[in-house]
């Protein structure tokens, strides 16, 4: 159905509308073979609260961006490549229900949809887009992944060492590595991650001697362990992580 939909003019139209509702301010996204394979408001879990999201599956990225006139204008476009995505199910946890983590070696953020049948028609979708491009490419699936970002409200006193209280002064920071939010003494140092930024980023003390002693090749926060209030990191652990400064995404 896909290859079908490929060069079809209601495909091309379909995509044309996409672009246009991002503005100037997007990236273009009509190419050859691209088909639009679904849409839908997703309610993101950002670094501060849920937020609204509208997001475009493709047979090969996923566009996401702020929501300013609900079918009409999106700003801030974000444009994840399929082949770099694992998508994990989550638990439902009080008012967040239906929810997924979308993980990538740059970004990973947890998503949540209205129902369960919407969020199983999303997965599935992506699943399928996700092996058939990699069936078509050789390619193996990423196991390197950044860090879900835990949220500010789930942390009143830093991850690590349990004591520093945060404060309008005393402010959060993420490590980039583990997700956690922690102070800034337990967060001084930097360490260059490729796969997030060209640049050195912020990582909590644990992880910095960990990665600087070569003892951790990943350290993985899954959205149960990374929430709880006696953080853990397995050194056989795979990563996950976002960045500190999207701080109103």
């Amino acid at each position: 159905m896909v290859d079908r939909l490929a060069n079809s003019e209601a495909n091309t139209r379909r995509i044309s509308i996409v672009e246009n509702c991002f503005g100037a301010a997007g990236q273009p996204l009509t190419i050859p073979g691209r088909v639009l394979i679904g849409e839908g408001v997703l309610t993101k879990l950002c670094r501060k609260k849920p937020k609204a999201r509208q997001f475009f599956l493709f047979n090969d990225i996923l566009v996401y961006g702020n929501i300013v006139i609900q079918k009409k204008k999106y700003n801030k476009q974000h444009i994840i490549p399929l082949e770099n995505v694992t998508i994990d199910s989550i638990q439902d946890e009080g008012d967040l229900r239906n929810g997924w983590l979308i993980k990538t070696p740059t970004k990973s953020f947890a998503v949540y949809a209205a129902t369960a049948t919407e969020k199983s028609e999303w997965m599935n979708h992506i699943n399928k887009c996700v092996s058939d491009l990699l069936s078509k490419s050789g390619k193996t699936p990423s196991n390197e992944h950044a860090a879900v970002w835990v949220p500010d409200s789930e942390a009143t006193v830093c991850m690590r060492c349990q004591k520093a209280k945060f404060t309008p002064v005393n402010r959060r920071h993420h490590c980039r590595k583990c997700g956690f939010v922690v102070c800034g003494p337990c967060s001084e140092k930097r360490f260059l991650l490729p796969s997030q930024s060209s640049k050195p980023v912020r990582i909590c003390d644990f992880c910095y001697e960990l990665l600087s002693t070569g003892e951790m090749t990943a350290c993985q926060s899954t959205r149960s362990d990374s929430y709880s209030q006696s953080p853990k990191c397995s050194l056989n652990d795979a990563s996950d992580d976002d960045d500190d400064e999207d701080s109103s995404d």
